[in-house]
């Protein structure tokens, strides 16, 4: 449910069509990042705050500056704010945007994973680490070396392998990094060196990271999206195309990388026998919500996959001020993901 049809919805009767509602409504909170540490759920949104920007496809108006971390003993337990994890003017090489963190542990050390603008309006990702789920995180002096655009996310393999996932269009600055180098110009236009629409889409990346999960352990590479041919999905493909919000589960042993279209505003998917993918397009996960953006994350508690997302409703539709809900996943036997509605008929 694009923006643009928000002044002929009333949002009383369409929070009664929700299929779920917010987890907190005394914040806002978005592009929810969910785990499962030591038989508790902790949840790692944006913090969406009105700063005041006038909306731009650039998301100037996305002016988040810190993270809360949220928590649940159970799926329909009530879900707690365990209060700021971490604020931009605590992170040396960050300027602005603390836009959508990840998070993972390993051997007793959480880390968090966010990207935000360096002080040269560059998006970065950076690391911070606490020795509790909830933080406070304390961030490394710099952004991991080798690293650009938004929306990491780290995924950790059976093996104990993770990697992470990242990369966003427009206002996340991937299109500029089309050569390897960033380019600078037209700094005001969210769509300057997009590709054509008859060539293929713009890619999500993906790397290795080291053991202590500080750093890459390879350059970032490309992740292949293709249609059922093995043809990569092209640029006009937008109701298919990834935008942004990468993201990575394991299912019945088959790896599904799910994504947003972006301008689309769709929950999409790909299947693949890899992390490194190709990944074949297998569908739609989530129908399009109130708000301009959809982001997500799919986490496993006690044996059943749950989608995480987040919508404008509670805020009555302002783009910029969203509220994180949980909804259960269900699948088709041949492994295919049945497609949610957000709000009832």
């Amino acid at each position: 449910m694009p923006e643009k049809s928000i002044e002929h919805i009333n949002f009383d009767e369409l929070n009664k069509k929700a299929i779920s509602q917010p987890l907190v409504s005394h914040i806002y909170t978005a592009d929810p990042s969910a785990h499962v540490f030591d038989g508790k759920i902790y949840i790692y949104p944006s913090h969406d705050i009105d700063a005041g920007e006038a909306f731009d496809d650039l998301g100037s108006h996305f002016a988040m500056e810190d993270y809360h971390v949220l928590s649940m003993d159970s799926i329909d337990s009530k879900a707690v704010d365990n209060g700021l994890a971490l604020h931009v003017k605590d992170v040396p090489w960050a300027k602005q945007q603390m836009w959508a963190p990840d998070a993972n542990e390993k051997d007793g050390t959480y880390y968090l994973f966010f990207p935000a603008k360096a002080h040269d309006d560059i998006f970065r990702i950076g690391v911070a680490t606490s020795t509790s789920p909830t933080g406070p995180f304390k961030a490394e002096p710099e952004a991991i070396k080798g690293s650009f655009s938004i929306d990491p996310a780290v995924f950790k393999d059976d093996d104990g392998s993770c990697f992470m996932y990242f990369g966003g269009l427009w206002g996340g600055q991937l299109q500029r990094w089309r050569t390897g180098e960033f380019n600078a110009a037209q700094p005001e236009s969210p769509t300057a060196f997009l590709p054509e629409g008859d060539e293929p889409a713009l890619l999500p990346y993906i790397a290795k990271m080291t053991d202590d999960l500080l750093e890459f352990d390879e350059k970032p590479k490309e992740i292949e999206i293709v249609d059922e041919n093995g043809d990569l999905l092209l640029a006009s493909d937008i109701d298919r195309r990834f935008f942004e919000a990468a993201w990575l589960h394991k299912h019945n042993g088959k790896y599904y990388f799910s994504y947003s279209t972006g301008d689309t505003h769709f929950i999409c998917y790909g299947i693949s026998d890899s992390p490194y993918g190709p990944f074949t397009y297998g569908g739609r996960i989530l129908e399009p919500v109130v708000g301009w953006t959809s982001h997500h994350s799919v986490c496993n508690v006690e044996g059943k996959d749950y989608l995480f997302y987040h919508d404008s409703s509670l805020s009555k539709g302002v783009t910029h001020l969203r509220s994180v809900k949980v909804i259960e996943i269900n699948y088709n036997e041949d492994g295919t993901i049945q497609t949610i509605e957000p709000y009832r008929d």
